[in-house]
């Protein structure tokens, strides 16, 4: 250690070193930030080692840096393009097997190297909730990705990981046993690797055709794909940049993880089409079931047409409605128990954040008033001279007592596990500290009351499933704190969060519209919505019957309506996932350690005076 280094310094550096001589790169630029970890450009960006980590997170960190070093040794992008398959659920399961192949061939001989891997992928199974999920939920790529790794090992996978697999293991081996052999064989030619994922695919009963290949069906529709592609197809473009920059993140070898985390708490791929065609399990799709679409195709439909089936299933409740008090004691003493352990990260925060907010409230007094406090200071002019009139003062108010900030959460069955408690002791901590500092704070959730689309979809059933009926689920708002309500009574609320089977799907513009018209409700002059979330919006029933990228263009729209037109100011926190592509003001965090440090200069800069000049603009704009 050299003089004066910090035990973080030292395991920084370490891990540098380590990431180099895997990658085979002695100019390795390795960086550490909040938004790691993540691989751009061929600069590996790591996430900052916390304080008084456990050897199994320190163990987790290693292994993220090996993951991303070793693709950097062992994998060839331009072989990947080319041999990667459009459809999604298909995608997902070829990168996990390329990813699996990556870590594998490069930590054959070096333990240590293999023990971080292990540690790593456990902890991001374990906080997308997929150790734990039932056979109909195991995600498919991380499963055969596991299998395959057990092939290239000749050990079984430790029992966290076999567990897991062991739900659906009979039925893979079944159906692709052969063909997960026949990988195992070719793991050291990528291009032979590619190849042969083909015929896994094939056998899991998925879309196989890549980019260079079309299948008979886009060929067909050649004219038709083209004249979208130049219309407006904004998903592809965004992901054909992230591929010409190299990028790739931990949570998976895809350029767009968003969409696949999203997701890994689905079943395997099956078909599930709720329009009833020939060989699908219509007319109930299994819960949280994936229809077998191409999300990312933009038909060309506007967005304008958006709208909901019905309303009339659609509900608005309190936290305390959908639980009763025992029962919300006791998930409150849950995320109390997490809560104990981030008490210095809690205390932290609160304190950094109200001094620099209570640093911008320069208070000033109005002297020769007519009404107001008695200023004791001048009596003495009046006693000289009797005639003179009393003379009052008054404060001038605080900046921030005419504020509010909504914290609108994602309650879908994604956020299920590690990142709903995030989430939970996110909204905590800033329902605490902005109450210190004046500031109102409203905490909101959004998901639906089903996942097969509810009794909204049984009533477009029942109506003769009439063409692009919108959206087909029914919304539960939830209300965990009122803008009025102190934090002391509503704090119970949010244990509510970690009950199970609350998290379902998620609409993410209806609820976004919702939070931003009980804000402009509101009487204080400056109103702040803060967006949780861990990826797009994702309902099943709704996507399946209408134009492809429905929920994500209305998403965009509302966001655009409130960021070009109200003055409300919006901002966006992504848990796990990079959700700058959807907001303009946005931060990513992966760990609830370090929200001390990205928050704290992220509130700091809402409330700063320069950070609030667009706003006005906005509002000066508006009223002209």
């Amino acid at each position: 250690m050299a003089a004066n280094e910090t035990p973080q310094e030292t395991f920084k550096r370490a891990l540098a070193h380590a990431a180099r001589a895997l990658a085979e790169q002695p100019e390795l630029e390795v960086h550490f930030a909040s938004d790691g970890p993540k691989l751009v450009g061929g600069v590996l960006t790591l996430p900052h080692p916390t304080r008084n980590a456990s050897e199994g997170e320190n163990a987790s960190l290693r292994g993220q840096a090996d993951r991303l070093a070793l693709r950097l040794a062992n994998h060839d992008a331009a072989i990947d393009a080319k041999n990667r398959p459009q459809d999604r659920t298909s995608a997902e399961v070829f990168d996990a097997l390329e990813q699996a192949r990556i870590e594998t061939i490069g930590a054959r001989k070096l333990a240590g190297v293999r023990a971080n891997l292990r540690s790593a992928l456990i902890a991001r199974l374990e906080r997308t909730g997929a150790l734990k999920a039932e056979a109909e939920r195991v995600p498919l790529g991380e499963a055969v990705g596991i299998m395959l790794r057990e092939r290239l090992m000749g050990t079984r996978a430790p029992d966290a990981l076999a567990s897991m697999v062991d739900k659906i293991r009979i039925d893979i081996e079944g159906r692709a046993g052969a063909q997960i052999d026949a990988l195992a064989e070719a793991a050291d030619d990528q291009a032979l690797f590619a190849k042969r994922m083909g015929d896994l695919l094939k056998a899991l009963d998925l879309e196989s055709g890549s980019a260079d290949t079309p299948d008979e069906s886009e060929e067909e529709g050649e004219d038709d794909q083209n004249q979208t592609e130049q219309d407006a197809p904004e998903e592809d473009e965004q992901e054909d940049d992230g591929e010409a920059e190299g990028g790739q993140s931990l949570e998976g070898t895809s350029d767009d993880q968003s969409a696949e985390d999203e997701r890994q708490t689905r079943p395997d791929g099956r078909p599930a089409d709720p329009d009833g065609e020939p060989g699908v399990e219509d007319p109930e799709l299994s819960d949280g079931a994936m229809p077998n679409r191409n999300e990312n195709t933009d038909d060309g439909r506007a967005v304008d047409f958006y709208r909901a089936y019905t309303t009339a299933f659609d509900e608005v409740v309190d936290a305390a409605e959908l639980c009763d008090p025992m029962e919300l004691d006791r998930l409150r003493a849950m995320l109390d128990a997490q809560l104990a352990s981030l008490g210095s990260v809690v205390s932290r925060l609160a304190n950094k954040l109200q001094r620099r907010l209570m640093a911008q409230q320069n208070r000033s007094w109005m002297f020769d008033l007519e009404e107001g406090m008695l200023d004791t200071a001048r009596l003495t002019r009046v006693i000289t001279d009797p005639t003179s009139p009393l003379s009052f003062k008054m404060e001038s108010e605080s900046p921030f007592r005419d504020t509010v900030v909504t914290l609108l959460l994602d309650n879908s069955g994604s956020m299920r596990g590690r990142p709903i408690m995030v989430a939970a002791v996110c909204a905590d901590i800033l329902a605490r500290t902005l109450e210190r500092c004046g500031v109102k704070v409203e905490i909101l959730g959004f998901t639906t009351r089903a996942w097969k689309g509810g009794q909204s979809r049984e009533r477009w059933i029942g109506d003769g499933k009439p063409a692009n009926p919108g959206r087909l689920n029914d919304l539960r708002h939830i209300i965990y704190k009122s803008g009025d309500a102190p934090w002391r009574r509503s704090k119970k609320n949010l244990g509510l969060m970690m009950r199970e089977g609350l998290l379902k799907e998620n609409i993410d513009g209806e609820a976004l519209q919702w939070a931003h018209d009980r804000l402009m409700a509101r009487s204080e002059q400056r109103r702040i919505l803060m967006v949780i979330s861990d990826g797009s919006p994702v309902d099943d029933s709704t996507q399946s019957a209408n134009a492809a990228l429905y929920l994500d263009k209305h998403l965009r729209h509302v966001i655009a309506e409130i960021e070009d037109r109200s003055s409300v100011e919006l901002l966006a926190i992504g848990i796990g996932h990079d959700v700058t592509r959807w907001y303009r003001r946005a931060l990513t965090i992966t760990d609830v350690e370090q929200l001390a440090g990205a928050m704290t200069e992220k509130l700091a800069e809402l409330f700063d005076v320069d950070a609030r000049a667009p706003a006005t603009t906005r509002r000066a704009r508006k009223a002209a």
